[in-house]
Parts: structure tokens; sequence; C-alpha cells
């Protein structure tokens, strides 16, 4: 290989190994396994929430594939098989970008040096594993479609069907990947045909015409409209996404330079919108910005007498894949002691437990009183729910109606249990508290 190229791999190389050395199972990840186990088990898809005891009666479930995957991720190796899936997706996010970059013409300085900085500004997406992980390659690979189409039109751009189609069963993260190839379509290809068969294979799922019925819910439930959770809106409040705007204004202002197309600075203001309004959207923005922005960087090539610093600088991913096999998962939810201590507390009654416990414990067989997907409930219960994990005082109604509560540790609601005169503590571990209605 030669060394002009060993420094764009590198970078590739170093963020991926650095994801499965880092990446922890988090929020909105759990639930899809939970899902799996239930359709393989019973061999259709259920109408319902069967984990949860809360009413979720006539559900819309679309991401049917993602959570069989999920599934077979889990059954296979737990939360590390689930961390080795999230390098692998970095891993081929990142190679997709790669050849974005030098489909734009930008040098291996600049393109290493722009990869290098993608995992600062986008660490929430790519250090933890959540059903967005689909996502990521898919709406990389989008981009190189949409591009290379743009430079010489073919009939490839026939594989955004497909394309799409797969995608709306695996994640909801389709509907960004859509509305930029819609803004392509429209200002770039002009072709309605291909536009109009792209949306038809959003309905190719499990559930055809109520497919938009899913969508819908899922972007009016009580989260999004209260941007909460992995709705919130960027904030300046939190480090994350102070990082984002560091990064992300450099690079739209070397995209700029580097003279984009109409549809790209449609799509670039666009995903820019998406991302303050939603601040987990920021990878879509930084993905969809990368190649422009390194074709925009102009920097010398390495020298040749510098190819021995290239060389031993491959140590880096080498021992950071090393450490990644080394280690244990992060432990972010109650571990297996406290939750049978749990569940033999409830003596068969359903749990309140928080978002990523209550995930674990249907994982593990278990009812809860409500859990993820949210945008499965009532407005109202949902509305309920997040008011405890908010720890406020609307959120007390929920808590007084069971027994046994498991939450995580200095949590706001785990602060609040611990001030209510009404509860115990009955046990605590690295992750989370268990808490007792006081008899």
């Amino acid at each position: 290989m030669r060394v002009e190229r060993r420094l764009s791999w590198l970078a590739v190389a170093a963020a991926s190994a650095l994801s499965a050395s880092v990446a922890a199972v988090g929020a909105d990840a759990r639930w899809l396994a939970a899902l799996g186990a239930v359709i393989t088990r019973a061999g259709h898809i259920p109408s319902s929430v069967p984990y949860a005891a809360a009413p979720s009666h006539d559900w819309v479930n679309v991401p049917v594939l993602g959570e069989l995957v999920f599934h077979a991720l889990w059954a296979l190796g737990g939360d590390r098989a689930l961390v080795v899936a999230q390098a692998v997706a970095v891993a081929a996010t990142l190679m997709l970008v790669l050849r974005d970059m030098r489909a734009a013409g930008a040098s291996d300085t600049a393109s290493a040096l722009v990869l290098v900085a993608i995992p600062f500004a986008t660490a929430s997406s790519l250090f933890v594993v959540r059903a967005q992980m689909f996502s990521l390659p898919l709406f990389a690979l989008l981009v190189v479609l949409l591009r290379s189409d743009a430079r010489l039109r073919t009939p490839r751009i026939w594989l955004l069907v497909p394309l799409v189609a797969v995608w709306s069963n695996l994640h909801g993260g389709v509907l960004a990947g859509l509305v930029v190839a819609t803004i392509y379509l429209l200002f770039q290809r002009r072709s309605l045909a291909v536009l109009a068969a792209a949306w038809a294979a959003l309905f190719v799922t499990p559930a055809l015409l109520h497919t938009g019925e899913y969508y819908w819910t899922v972007l009016h439930s009580e989260p999004a409209a209260s941007g909460f959770g992995l709705w919130a809106p960027l904030s300046w409040h939190n480090p994350l996404d102070v990082i984002f705007v560091a990064v992300a204004v450099p690079f739209v202002v070397l995209a700029v330079r580097a003279r984009p197309r109409r549809w790209e600075l449609v799509a670039l203001a666009f995903l820019a919108l998406s991302s303050i309004h939603v601040a987990r959207n920021s990878i879509w923005l930084v993905l969809f910005v990368a190649a422009p922005a390194a074709a925009g960087l102009h920097l010398r090539e390495i020298s040749a007498s510098r190819r021995l610093l290239v060389v031993v600088a491959w140590v880096v991913p080498v021992v950071l894949l090393v450490a990644a096999f080394a280690r244990e998962p992060v432990q972010s939810v109650a571990g297996p002691a406290l939750r049978a201590k749990a569940v033999r507390l409830a003596a068969g009654a359903p749990l309140l437990a928080d978002a990523e416990d209550a995930e674990q414990l249907a994982l593990d067989g278990r009812r809860v009183w409500i859990a993820n997907p949210l945008d499965a409930f009532p407005r109202g219960d949902q509305r309920l729910y997040l008011a405890w994990l908010r720890g406020r005082p609307a959120g007390d109604v929920l808590v007084r109606r069971h027994r046994v509560v498991l939450v995580t540790l200095a949590s706001p609601a785990q602060r609040r249990l611990a001030q209510m005169r009404g509860f115990r503590e009955a046990g605590r571990d690295v992750a989370a508290v268990l808490y007792v209605r006081a008899s």
C-alpha cells in the first residue's frame, strides 16, 4: 500500500478500534433483542409489547429485522457481541466515508484529519450501542450512491429502492436518509419515478401500509414532543454537543469552500436544522459533510521521510483492539444478583424500572410496567413515566403504584426515590439501586 494512502486507513482503523475498546450498550438497544427473542419463540410478530404490563394494544411493529439481528447478536455473545457489531458498523461507515472523500478528490492527509475528528464530533453515536447502529453504514452508503450518481448518471440510482426497503426494516433513521435522497432526486436528478419507488420501498415491511402509522407515532411520541433522552435538542450545557459544534462548524465552512452542488447545500441546511432540533441527528450532518470538508482542506501529503512514523503509528489501533478483547463491557444496568433480588421481591408483580434496566429485565424474560419502545404505549402513560425518570413530583403517582422499583444510580429518579419516606433501599450495585415500599 502506498504511504500516501496509509494515513487515512490508519485513521479508519484507529477510530474503529477505539469504538471496540470503549463502546458501551445504551438505552434503545436491548429491547430489540428482547422482542427478537419473543418473535423467534412465538413464530409471529406480536401486536403489543409482551414484556410490559401497561396497555400497548394494536402497536405497529416495523423494525422486525433489526430486532431479529439484535436477538441473534445477543444470543451469540451478549453485550460483547453488540459492542463488536458496533465496531464493525463504525468501520464500515468510515470506510464508505473515506471512499466518498477519495471520489471528491480529497488528499490523504486531509481525509485522515477529517476522519480523526469524526469520532470526537459524534461520540454518542459511534461509542454507544443503540438501534441506530444499523443506520450508520446505510446512511454513508446512501450518500456515496447519490454523489456517485451526481458525477455520472447511471441506472445504479435504482439501488436506492432496495436500500430503503432493507433500511426501513432495521431502523427509523431511514427517514433522514430518504429526505436527503428526496432532495437529490428533486434538485439534481429530477427523477420522479425513482423518488416514488423509494418512498414506496419505505412501506415494504411486515406492517405494509401501516408502516406510516408506526413512523407517525414515533415522531409524535412523548419523548419526541418533550425533547427527552435521545430526542433532546442540541444544548450548550452538554459537553458532547459543544464538541460537535466545534468540529461541525469548520467542517461546514470547508465544505462550502469546496463549492458543493445546489442539492448538497439544501441537504446540508436540512441536516443542520435537524441536528439543532434533535442532537443525535448530528451524526448525519457529520457523515454528509465529511467528504466535501476533506476536499476543501488543502494540505500537503506526508513526506517520504515520515513513512516510518506512519508505520509505527499502526501500533495504536492494535493496542486498542487488544484492550477491546481483554476488557469486560461497561456495566450500565443492574447486575444479575440485583435483578434477581428485584424479581424475587416483586413476587410476580410487574417491576417499575428506568429505561435501560427495564430493557434488561425484558431481555431476562421478566415483566415490567413500561419500557422501550415507549411510542407503543398511550401518551398518558408515556408522560407519567417520563415525569418519573426526570425526578419530577408528577411521577410520584406512578411510583406509588408499585412495590418494587429498580433505578439507575445517581439518576434524577433515584435521587427523588431516596427522599421518599414510603420507600427504603433494599440493595445496590455499581450501576443501579433497588427500592422497596416500606411496610
